[in-house]
């Protein structure tokens, strides 16, 4: 046995399940399109296409941080 899969063996929990996680199997196996709609609603915010123009003007609007932020400048 290898040192990686005798490692492996020490943080296995196969038997224990949260009770979110039983929660959560429990929603999916009584809507079979709750999954669905979870994708569904996940691409309305993150699978979105990139608006390059915008992307391009907010890069060119960026300004340059000081060095150390937190210096007074009057010093």
């Amino acid at each position: 046995m290898s040192f990686s899969s005798a490692l492996a063996r020490i943080f296995q929990r196969p038997l224990y399940t949260s009770e979110v996680t039983a929660f959560i199997d429990g929603l999916k196996t009584q809507d079979a399109s709750l999954e669905a709609r979870q994708s569904a609603g996940r691409a309305i915010q993150w699978a979105r296409k990139a608006d390059r123009d915008t992307q391009a003007d907010m890069n060119a609007g960026r300004v340059a941080q000081a060095a150390y932020p937190y210096q007074s400048h009057g010093e």
